[in-house]
């Protein structure tokens, strides 16, 4: 069994390996498809006009915002200060039930206005001076102007039906009203990224781009608007536009034989091939995947165990693969512990070492890509990297998988050398609830936003 687990540890590196050729050749096709994307071009890179510049950090008031990221929703209230600074900041979190993220378009966004309502109702029943709130959804959606987006294509998970090709402004407004809530103007739509963009550069004017590494995974950046030629005349109204890159949706990337598998058994096959790759809602059924193979061709000593715990797609969560990957003790005790509670029993500490590193195999990859996909967009604002940038980063993959920000670090060092160094990233916690309302600031504000 021993050379068996070692002929699969070997086999897998292989597979998963992502040497610094193939990232300099993913960097490369990512250009291509960026530039084909703000064309109007086919391009696996929708490149979704945002119609709105970086905020100045200027902006100051009192202002909501509510943030569909994924499996929960946020409802948040929020003080600008200028000059960076935010104060009074009030939230409430609501997990997304099954029945919004599958129903119908009335069901989900019935359930977005009684979660608003259960937040007002909880500070007094109205907003206590903000009437003009953000709105952070966080699918793809084609932009009409800085209030008015229709869905392009539900992911996540989500299915919910009657909202794709819909104006999801209009929905919401219309569920508000149903639970009698007025007055309230929602005066921006903005995607997760563009949220975690506007937190950042609201400190930080070298921040120039957005990254979410959680549940999804996406990207935006800043853009002169001259070369957004979808946009013809873009750049007589803003020098700069934020664009809304759909990263997940890349599909120049090599697949192993476990990401085709995976692919199959997802609502979306042939789509998504960047975030399947990265994000926490398929980096456990990678892991799944393998282990259930690893089982039937006799490299585990509890292939039973394995099979009856993991023989169902998604039953591996990618939060067993950070338990896993943190447990340093000798004979990976709190691993033992892990399997144990899912029903896994008489796996020894050779099968919980090579449990790691499968683990680590596959989170190692989705680092490496996170990495050639953020230079690829760095590269693009400025191709000499002679100055410094900031990208703003949120999500639970970035934050909590142990290792995963270091890795990613690592493949920039290794990819650009000293010019990695002009890259900073930062972590901006809630950056995509609080950057709705930053982007509802701007939109208030005055500066005038280009419309269709």
């Amino acid at each position: 069994m021993a050379d068996r687990r070692t002929a699969a540890t070997r086999l897998l590196k292989k597979e998963f390996a992502l040497p610094g050729a193939e990232a300099l050749g993913i960097i490369k096709d990512f250009h291509r498809e960026m530039e084909r994307g703000l064309r109007k071009k086919p391009s696996s890179l929708k490149m979704l006009p945002a119609y709105v510049d970086r905020p100045t950090g200027r902006e100051r008031g009192d202002f909501m915002a509510l943030d569909l990221g994924g499996t929960n929703f946020r409802v948040l209230e929020l003080a600008l200060k200028g000059g960076g600074r935010l104060d009074g900041l009030k939230s409430m979190k609501f997990a997304v039930p099954k029945r919004a993220t599958a129903g119908s378009a009335k069901t989900l966004f019935s359930f977005l206005a009684s979660s608003v309502k259960k937040f007002l109702a909880s500070k007094g029943g109205r907003p206590s001076k903000a009437a003009d709130m953000g709105f952070t959804f966080s699918f793809p959606t084609r932009q009409r102007g800085i209030a008015s987006g229709e869905l392009v294509v539900w992911t996540k998970g989500f299915s919910a039906g009657g909202v794709v090709g819909r104006d999801v402004v209009r929905l919401l407004k219309d569920a508000l009203v149903r639970e009698g809530l007025y007055g309230i103007n929602i005066s921006a739509l903005a995607n997760d990224t563009v949220g975690t963009l506007a937190a950042g550069a609201y400190g930080d004017r070298s921040c120039d781009a957005g990254v979410i590494i959680g549940t999804g995974t996406n990207a935006c950046y800043v853009e002169k608007a001259g070369r957004i030629k979808k946009l013809p005349g873009a750049e007589a109204r803003l020098a700069n536009m934020i664009v809304n890159i759909e990263w997940g949706n890349f599909n120049k990337l090599r697949k192993t034989v476990y990401d085709r598998r995976l692919d199959a058994l997802t609502i979306n096959p042939g789509s998504q091939t960047l975030e399947k790759m990265v994000s926490g809602m398929y980096l456990g059924e990678l892991v799944r995947l393998v282990l259930i193979d690893c089982a039937i061709r006799g490299a585990l000593s509890c292939p039973d165990g394995i099979r009856r715990a993991f023989g169902k797609p998604m039953s591996f969560k990618s939060e067993y693969m950070s338990e896993i990957e943190s447990d340093s003790s000798p004979d990976m005790r709190g691993t033992l512990t892990l399997l144990k509670r899912l029903g896994v029993n008489g796996s020894s500490p050779e099968d919980r070492k090579f449990m790691r590193t499968v683990c680590g195999i596959i989170s190692g990859r989705a680092a490496i890509i996170s990495a050639a996909a953020m230079i690829a967009v760095m590269t693009r604002i400025e191709p000499s990297l002679s100055r410094k940038h900031t990208i703003a980063i949120d999500g639970s993959v970035y934050e909590k998988h142990p290792g995963f920000a270091a890795n990613i670090r690592k493949a920039m060092r290794e990819i650009l050398g000293a010019r990695a160094a002009k890259i900073r990233l930062v972590l901006t916690k809630d950056g995509s609830g609080i950057g709705a309302a930053i982007i509802a600031a701007v939109a208030a504000s005055g500066r005038r936003l280009y419309e269709e």
